[in-house]
């Protein structure tokens, strides 16, 4: 019964509601409604990363690394993507696979001061 109440409604009712508990700060409920919403919308970027956001916030790191890396494969830009999945690697203290994600996010805002 519970598990209805996360798969319940159409996709765009799901995407409110998985916005809601990440905004409460619930990400493990948000993780739960995105997951589902991002099996059936894999293309769609705006759930995947929220979902990465979800698992980042609550501790999930290397799952918040394989939503970030599908979304840099397909979009090399995705600037904000590139900065989670650097800060994502460094606080799995993996600090040199990290800097070259964190500077190309760096570069795509024009901020070149960290460079």
């Amino acid at each position: 019964m519970e598990t209805m109440y996360y798969d319940h409604g159409t996709p765009a009712e799901r995407w409110e509601r998985a916005q809601l508990f990440f905004d409460a700060k619930d990400y493990a409920g948000a993780a739960r409604v995105l997951g589902k919403l991002v099996e059936e919308v894999p293309e769609q970027t705006g759930p995947r990363l929220l979902l990465a956001r979800a698992y980042y916030h609550s501790a999930q790191l290397r799952r918040a690394e394989t939503e970030l890396r599908v979304i840099v494969e397909r979009d090399p830009v995705e600037q904000y993507a590139r900065l989670m999945l650097g800060r994502t690697l460094q606080r799995q203290g993996r600090d040199v696979e990290a800097e070259p994600h964190i500077r190309l996010a760096s570069a795509l805002t024009g901020d070149f001061e960290q460079l």
